[in-house]
């Protein structure tokens, strides 16, 4: 009897709908072809319902979220909304109310996909970063004093506890042990780099470092590096393939990954996973919700349909997952940009030809 699979389905704001569209029909072939069914429940969150209603997650929906398989996410965000209160509210609440305490970002150039940066093709540009998704500034630890007057004083924390740092280095020591390139027989060794500001964060990173170093002695197969974040941007341009996989805080992943999302062809094509290990998961493309592209049909539906892939990962279908992979390596060659309107492709053509290739 096949294995069902009950996927709460947010499809959001602006061009969500079409991205996950594409990615559910990519989902759907890959379930046909290796035997396993997904049941795919769409979920009425984001923009329309809160201005519809003024709810941004009810706690009803919030706890369907918690009995589901896997979250799969299109993209929120409205343009009639302040920014913050979908971001904050639904978001930021579904990663900490989950405990999505690991962000998981590939960072990995397909063939035909053009990088930014002169003579790095997809052997230079084949890594990943593990961004610690529950602490540090993201947890609006904080405040204002004097508001208003010009003695005002705006304070935002950087909090860590021992728990937090443990758990995120642990993944990332067993993610790199799994998934490095010597485990999948690119590189000699399997290396594990730690990314901070010692030099100036130095209670944070005494804390960090630390704790690198205890978690580490249990993994003497990987190879440990330590790098300040400013470096590594530099590195990441400069030397993509000195990198196998990354781990950092909250608001240093934030910024890195991003920068990271360029080299492999930009928003379009990066995709990401929100990872609880031991419990309900959420899946996304890197991108925003492009509200210029809505029902255009000409929007890049590669990061939705990747990060699908992850998702089938993450539930144990790594066939399927990696047939997805393989299709869409197989379908950049054939665009022309991952520019959303200069593909050479409509969004719907883009699913059609992955899943075709499934």
């Amino acid at each position: 009897m096949s294995k069902t699979y009950k996927i709460a389905v947010v499809a959001g704001d602006g061009t969500g709908p079409e991205v996950i569209g594409e990615g559910c029909k990519v989902l759907q072939a890959a379930a046909q072809k290796f035997g396993f069914k997904l049941d795919l429940a769409p979920q009425d969150i984001g923009g329309a319902r809160y201005l519809r209603t003024g709810e941004v997650l009810p706690d009803a929906v919030l706890a369907d979220l918690k009995r589901v398989d896997a979250i799969y996410l299109g993209a929120i965000g409205h343009t009639d909304i302040k920014p913050g209160i979908l971001e904050k509210g639904i978001l930021l609440r579904i990663r900490f109310e989950l405990d999505q305490y690991i962000n998981l970002r590939p960072v990995h150039l397909f063939p035909g996909v053009e990088c930014p940066i002169k003579g790095k093709g997809p052997k230079e540009i084949d890594y990943c970063c593990i961004r610690e998704n529950s602490g540090g500034l993201y947890t609006g630890i904080g405040g204002l004093s004097r508001q208003g007057t010009r003695d005002e004083v705006a304070v935002q924390n950087m909090v860590y506890t021992y728990a937090q740092v443990e758990r995120c280095l642990r993944f990332a020591f067993e993610y790199a042990r799994a998934h490095g390139k010597q485990a999948r027989g690119v590189g000699a060794v399997n290396k594990l780099a730690l990314v901070g500001k010692s030099n100036v964060l130095t209670y944070m990173y005494e804390l960090w470092n630390r704790v690198f170093a205890e978690v580490g002695a249990e993994f003497p197969d990987v190879q440990r590096e330590y790098y300040h974040v400013d470096a590594t941007c530099l590195y990441m341009i400069a030397s993509p393939e000195m990198f196998d996989v990354i781990v950092t805080e909250n608001m240093f992943g934030d910024i890195i990954t991003d920068l990271a999302a360029i080299t492999q062809g930009g928003l379009g094509i990066a995709a990401g996973g929100n990872i609880n290990p031991k419990g309900v998961s959420m899946f996304e493309p890197i991108g925003g919700t492009a509200p210029m592209w809505t029902g255009k049909n000409a929007i890049n539906p590669l990061a939705a349909i990747g990060a699908g892939a992850m998702m089938l990962a993450q539930l144990g279908e790594t066939q399927a997952a990696h047939a997805i992979e393989g299709a869409i390596a197989a379908t950049t060659p054939k665009m022309k940009s991952q520019m959303a309107n200069q593909m050479g492709f409509t969004t719907t053509q883009l699913g059609d030809l992955v899943a075709g290739q499934i």
